[in-house]
């Protein structure tokens, strides 16, 4: 491994990788990466045909399924490939944060009934279902149209849409290659925040960083904001797992034979490729409104909570982004613009200013990079960079990264350790299992302000405010 800088190292292209891997990280955040498979997993990606450039590495990369998450890598249009696995299980997991014009002094002394009413209007934790009644008809026209349709509905403010990524409506989903399974687990999850690292809280920005983007995204010091952190759920999930067979056996059948087969790929233009994107992009739109919905639910609760409209409220979405997905993007690569498949895992986009893919609301500033903590640390607001969109295909990190495997935290850090940390910091926590919170605990994870910091030292995000929890629900 060799050093390009403080915050970049580049394993060099050897042997039948195609191409170096780049990882983004500081010297303690690398010798981390090397206690996992993070960098072996990174190398085998490394060796995916037509993948272009760099495979890279964001600052909170670890071990996942296949290749690494916080990975990013993209592939020709014309002659590269697709990988489920790259995608990841969760398909479209994503961060929205919804800003208020309350301050925590406003919010304290009613702090703990406003968790009550987030916890309960927001199904959370494994298995947890939605009564909202939403038909199969319903469901295929959101896995098409996404945000869209559910704001005819009535679930959100005319602009959402606009604030999402995507405009919350990726194009080319394909509902009649999602499975009957998939789409059943899909339907009574709808609304719902799922487990795992998954969770709807509510923050105070403590810090601005950059007082003119913070004005245009409007962030303001001491402004109490929620960030919710879901996705695709079951329906997503069953996505992933039907196409890995179907992957599987298109390796087979063409003789293709990777170190990893949790790699599996087709070729794009391929029948599998073609089916795998369709199904993928109906996930991504599940996803997106699945948080479009948690959202309404989480206006309705402060609404409630303060007698006072959401609108009055000042509860304007700040916006929504994806992480896990392979999208269709042009780049100029060495010079030349190409159109390539871009796969996120654990990786946000980070476009900088002028792109026209970002809402024109903030297209002057930077796509913002939504960067959520560990449970009860910080979270931060960043701004994508020009830099980025040479360096890293537009992306950047999306969290700050674990450090131990959840049956690992599980084994060495007692839940009582965790409620204790959280109740020290004076943040509410709601959980529907007491037993598996430590799975989230602080110490399972990597400092999430040295990721954020080397992803700025790095010249790939500005950073534009730093918040701090004050209440937390979770599965």
């Amino acid at each position: 491994m060799e050093k390009i800088h403080d915050y970049l190292w580049e394993i060099p292209k050897e042997g039948d990788m195609a191409v170096p891997v780049r990882v983004y990280a500081n010297k303690a955040l690398i010798e981390n990466m090397k206690k996992d498979r993070t960098l072996m997993q990174a190398r085998n990606a490394a060796k995916l045909p037509s993948i272009t450039k760099n495979m890279l590495v964001m600052p909170d990369g670890h071990e996942g399924y296949g290749s690494p998450i916080g990975g990013v890598a993209a592939f020709d249009a014309n002659s590269g490939i697709i990988s489920p696995g790259f995608v990841g299980f969760d398909i479209n997991c994503g961060i929205r944060v919804i800003k208020t014009n309350l301050t925590e002094k406003e919010i304290r002394p009613v702090l703990g009934s406003l968790m009550d009413a987030m916890f309960r209007n927001v199904p959370s934790g494994v298995g947890s279902e939605s009564k909202l009644g939403f038909t199969q008809k319903d469901l295929d026209r959101i896995a098409t149209d996404g945000v869209g349709y559910i704001l005819e509905k009535g679930y959100g403010f005319a602009d959402d849409a606009e604030r999402t990524e995507e405009g919350g409506c990726i194009e080319g989903a394909m509902t009649g290659k999602v499975s009957e399974l998939a789409k059943q687990r899909g339907i009574k999850q709808l609304g719902t925040l799922g487990a795992g690292n998954h969770f709807a809280e509510v923050q105070k920005v403590a810090e601005i960083k950059d007082e003119g983007i913070a004005k245009a995204f409007g962030l303001f010091e001491g402004q109490v904001v929620v960030m919710l952190h879901s996705g695709s759920r079951g329906y997503g999930h069953q996505v992933c797992s039907d196409y890995l067979k179907v992957l599987a056996d298109y390796q087979k059948r063409n003789g293709i034979v990777m170190p990893d087969p949790e790699l599996a790929y087709a070729h794009v233009a391929s029948k599998e490729a073609d089916d795998y994107l369709g199904a993928m992009r109906a996930a991504v739109n599940f996803a997106f409104v699945n948080r479009q919905i948690m959202m309404h639910f989480i206006r309705k609760s402060f609404a409630d909570t303060f007698k006072k409209s959401a609108d009055e409220l000042g509860m304007e979405l700040l916006y929504d982004l994806s992480h896990n997905i392979a999208k269709l993007e042009e780049h100029d690569v060495d010079g030349k613009r190409m159109k390539l498949y871009v796969h996120r895992k654990g990786a946000t986009r980070a476009f900088g200013p002028g792109r026209k893919e970002i809402t024109r609301i903030y297209r002057d500033y930077g796509q913002p990079v939504l960067i959520p903590g560990s449970m009860g640390t910080a979270s931060y607001v960043l701004a994508g960079r020009e830099e980025s969109m040479t360096e890293t295909f537009g992306s950047s990190c999306h969290g700050a990264g674990r450090v131990m495997s959840r049956h690992q935290a599980l084994r060495e850090i007692p839940s009582s350790k965790t409620f204790s940390a959280m109740k020290s910091k004076n943040i509410e926590v709601r959980v529907r299992s007491r037993k598996l919170v430590s799975e989230e605990a602080e110490w399972a994870y990597k400092n999430v302000d040295d990721v954020v910091a080397t992803i700025e030292s790095a010249k790939i995000s500005k950073i534009v405010a730093r918040m701090v929890p004050m209440g937390v629900a979770k599965g």
